[in-house]
């Protein structure tokens, strides 16, 4: 974690100091750097730069463990019908009653 920092920190430094360099109108350069060490260092840092937010971009993790469930038992098919059936001290009422085979 802390050579990414450390080289994205030069790839800016870098970059900056490539973009101050003044261009002068006499066909070369006095001082700074001539246009070929210009691109080759904002390309060069460019992928670095590129490297150092790729490799921080996202975690790797492992895959998940493979676990299968077991198939659900097999139940009997049940289903509710409705029986009148009497109630002591009410009478006759219809309830559901659950009926498995």
């Amino acid at each position: 974690m802390a050579s990414t920092k450390i080289v994205a920190a030069a790839a800016v430094a870098a970059l900056t100091v490539a973009a101050a360099a003044p261009a002068e109108a006499g066909g070369y350069y006095r001082r700074g750097w001539n246009p070929g060490a210009a691109a080759a260092v904002g390309i060069l840092g460019g992928i670095a730069a590129g490297a150092a937010i790729a490799s921080a971009a996202r975690p790797a993790y492992a895959a998940p463990p493979a676990y299968y469930a077991p198939p659900p038992p097999d139940y009997a098919e049940c289903y509710v019908v409705h029986r009148r059936v009497w109630v002591p001290g009410w009478g006759w009422d219809v309830r559901p009653r659950e009926i498995c085979e």
